[in-house]
């Protein structure tokens, strides 16, 4: 329980609530009219997955009836324009992030296969023996792994930038570990364990005076806030689709041009060539050398549409009702006795984790899916962050800007109950 002022949030800021209609929202969202155990569905499980508003789910309709075929590949009208669909995507992409070139967005399956890519591919080129690679404590395993791995093949050194009791940074040891030999930085912006907001500006700065390359993992930020590529100055920003209300199987590695060219592929096929011998091969010029066989190109237009949808909806809006959203949550569930939620960082974003005292976290689940109420029990495959804290697994709820408040008042009188 931590010491809080129960009369902080009483009331949200009407400004920010009619700037974005909630329950208008909703109505977009055919999921959230569904019933489980008989009960209206609460879903606070968006940190694994979002739902998906029918403006996505008739852009992939659409796409099946009126353009299916394979992209740059025909001369023919329906390939014309599945092209030409898959390029605008592509555009919108880079115009979401405010990335400088389309060319510098290559589309993956998720932000699991985009870490790979990057750790495949400039990641090998740029690691020799004893150099270093900086990764943080709040970590999700996708961008461990990778990482360790490359580490591992190159007799490198993988080191971990520490967090508090608070579950922040420790930015004095992150200068600290910062010499000539960290080769690429991997920070999350947003830790999908603890809700934990990461300076990844201030730390992609250090990074680059030692000629480091950052790679951001965004999975957890792109959902809740605006994103500006130019701005925060990396050299990748690396999300999924499906955790921003875009279809499975889709995610975008943004890479600064002059690092993609010259480079490796991650994988070799059809559509990522220029000329094949059988003595030799040109590949083509990034993003096609990072795209290799048949796109998942129907979802590729799910995935604009999300952004087009949210575009319209204004993420500066969706930030701020998120954020007050979000403290409300926290107001409320840390006047509980038996509740201890788990982390407390400087800034959260869309995410509280917690335990029930003398109660396991599975059971805590089941009891809140008999009420509608979804909600992610474990370690929310991330280990090595949740343990710091000295439990092996919590209760989390992640939100998003469908979410209202009745609902955060649904959880809290269950958790109330709860003995």
């Amino acid at each position: 329980m931590h010491n809080v002022n129960p009369n902080k949030f009483n009331s949200f800021n009407s400004n920010v609530s009619a700037s974005l209609d909630v329950y208008q929202i909703r109505e977009d969202f055919p999921i959230l009219h569904k019933k489980v155990h008989g009960k209206p569905l609460i879903w606070l499980d968006n940190g694994a997955t979002s739902q998906k508003p029918k403006h996505v789910i008739d852009a992939i309709s659409t796409y099946y009836s009126q353009y299916n075929s394979n992209v740059h590949r025909g001369v023919h009208t329906l390939s014309q324009e599945a092209s030409d669909l898959f390029d605008q995507a592509r555009e919108t992409v880079a115009s979401f992030i405010n990335a400088s070139s389309a060319t510098e967005i290559i589309f993956t399956k998720g932000a699991t296969e985009g870490l790979n890519l990057i750790s495949n591919t400039i990641g090998k080129q740029k690691i020799q023996a004893g150099d270093e690679i900086l990764i943080t404590q709040l970590e999700h395993h996708s961008n461990i792994l990778p990482w360790r791995k490359l580490a591992q093949e190159h007799n490198a050194h993988l080191k971990i930038v520490p967090i508090n009791a608070n579950g922040d940074i420790m930015l004095d040891a992150y200068s600290n570990l910062l010499n000539s030999r960290t080769k690429i930085v991997a920070l999350s912006h947003v830790a999908n364990s603890i809700g934990a907001l990461v300076p990844i500006e201030n730390m992609i700065q250090q990074a680059k005076a030692f000629g480091a390359i950052t790679v951001i993992d965004g999975a957890q930020s792109i959902p809740h806030m605006k994103i500006d590529v130019q701005k925060l100055d990396c050299d990748f920003f690396i999300f999924s689709g499906h955790k921003m209300f875009a279809p499975t199987g889709t995610g975008v590695v943004y890479g600064k041009e002059y690092l993609l060219k010259n480079n490796i592929p991650y994988q070799v096929g059809g559509g990522m060539i220029q000329n094949v011998t059988y003595e030799d091969v040109q590949y083509a010029d990034s993003p096609y050398i990072y795209e290799a066989g048949t796109a998942n190109l129907a979802d590729i237009e799910g995935l604009r549409a999300a952004i087009n949808y949210l575009d319209q909806l204004d993420m500066n809006k969706i930030e701020q009702y998120e954020h007050q959203l979000v403290e409300y949550a926290y107001e409320q569930m840390s006047m509980l006795n038996h509740v201890n939620i788990i982390g407390n960082p400087s800034t959260r974003v869309g995410v509280i984790s917690f335990i029930v005292h003398n109660m396991d976290n599975n059971e805590i689940g089941r009891i809140l899916d008999k009420e509608g109420i979804a909600v992610r029990t474990g370690h929310h495959c991330a280990q090595p962050a949740i343990r710091h804290f000295g439990v092996e697994g919590t209760v989390r709820a992640s939100f998003a800007f469908y979410n209202t408040y009745e609902e955060v008042d649904k959880l809290i009188e269950i958790l109330r109950n709860i003995c």
